[in-house]
C-alpha cells in the first residue's frame, strides 16, 4: 500500500491490465467494454485517488492482460488528515467477463495494513454500465460511498465498543474456518486468534474481527488433512475473488454477533 497516490504510470507498472484497450476475444458482440483506465480517471475527478492496484495471475497465457484486478482508493479529506481507519473506495473489473466492473465499499486499518470489503449486507455494490455525462453509473456509486462514509465510520467505534468474552471470540472463529477452508481441512481454531501485534491484544470485536481476517488471508496457519491424514500450512490468499469472499463473509459474522450483543445498536450502514 502506498503513503501517497499512484500515478498513471505507476498503476501501469504495477498492472498493465488496467490499460487494456479491447476485450478478450472470446466475449461476446453484446459486452460492453470500458477500459479501467478512464473509470480511474474519472473517480480521481471525484476526489479519490488510487492508493493500491493488484491483477490476478492467469493460467492461461491467452488471459494475460486481461484478467480480473482491483483498484483501492481513498478521499482526498482522508489523505489530508490520516486516521487508524479510513473507508476505501475499491474497484473491481475484468476484461474477459470473469469479473463484472463493480465499485464497492472498503475500511483501511492502517496497524496492520488490513484491507477490509465491506459485505454487501451493509453495503451495496455498484455495477458500472455506463461512461459519460448521461445514466453515469461512476458518479453515482462514488457519489454514495463518499454519502456513507461517516455511517461506515461510526460502524467501527460501534464494534470496537463490543467486548467479547473468550468463548464469543472462539465463537467467532469456529464460524470463520469455511470462509477458508474445506471440510476436510482440520485447523485449531484458536490458532485464528492469535495476534501479531500487541495493539491486537484486545477482546473488542473490531479488534478480534482484524486478527481472524489477517490470520485467514495471510496464511500460515498449521492443520491436518483428514482424507490423507498429513499436515499442511495454509498460504497467502492472492486470489481477488478469494479475498473478497473472506472479507464479505468476515464482515457479515460481526454483523450477526453484534446483533447479538448489542441489539439496540444500530449498525446497518
Amino acid at each position: 500500500m502506498s503513503a501517497i497516490p499512484l500515478s498513471n504510470e505507476k498503476l501501469k507498472e504495477q498492472a498493465p491490465t488496467l490499460f487494456t484497450q479491447e476485450p478478450h476475444r472470446e466475449v461476446s458482440e453484446k459486452y460492453c467494454f470500458i477500459p479501467t483506465i478512464e473509470v480511474i480517471d474519472e473517480i480521481r475527478r471525484n476526489n479519490w485517488y488510487p492508493m493500491s492496484v493488484s491483477e490476478a495471475s492467469v493460467r492461461d497465457a491467452d488471459k494475460e492482460g486481461y484478467q480480473q484486478h482491483l483498484v483501492r482508493f481513498r478521499h482526498f479529506d482522508d489523505l489530508l488528515v490520516p486516521q487508524d481507519n479510513a473507508v476505501e473506495l475499491i474497484l473491481f473489473n475484468s476484461h474477459d467477463r470473469s469479473k463484472s466492473f463493480t465499485i464497492s465499499a472498503g475500511i483501511f486499518r492502517f496497524v496492520c495494513s488490513n484491507g477490509l470489503v465491506v459485505a454487501e449486507s451493509v453495503f451495496e455494490s455498484y455495477k458500472i454500465k455506463h461512461l459519460g455525462d448521461r445514466d453515469n453509473d461512476v458518479a453515482a456509486a462514488v457519489a454514495s460511498i463518499t454519502a456513507i462514509k461517516p455511517k461506515l465510520m461510526e460502524k467501527i467505534s460501534k464494534l470496537e465498543s463490543i467486548e467479547l468474552s473468550s468463548f464469543e471470540k472462539e465463537s467467532f472463529a469456529l464460524s470463520a474456518i469455511p470462509l477458508r477452508f474445506e471440510n476436510h481441512l482440520q485447523i485449531d481454531h484458536r490458532d485464528l486468534l492469535v495476534p501479531h501485534r500487541e495493539q491486537d491484544s484486545k477482546n473488542d470485536l473490531y479488534t478480534v474481527f482484524n486478527v481472524i481476517q489477517e490470520n485467514l488471508l495471510r496464511g500460515n496457519v498449521s492443520g491436518i488433512n483428514k482424507e490423507s491424514g498429513r499436515r499442511f500450512t495454509s498460504r497467502e490468499i492472492t486470489s481477488i475473488s478469494k479475498d473478497v469472499d473472506v472479507n464479505q463473509g468476515l464482515w457479515d459474522i460481526a454483523e450477526r454477533i453484534a446483533s447479538i450483543k448489542e441489539p439496540n445498536l444500530l449498525l446497518a450502514a
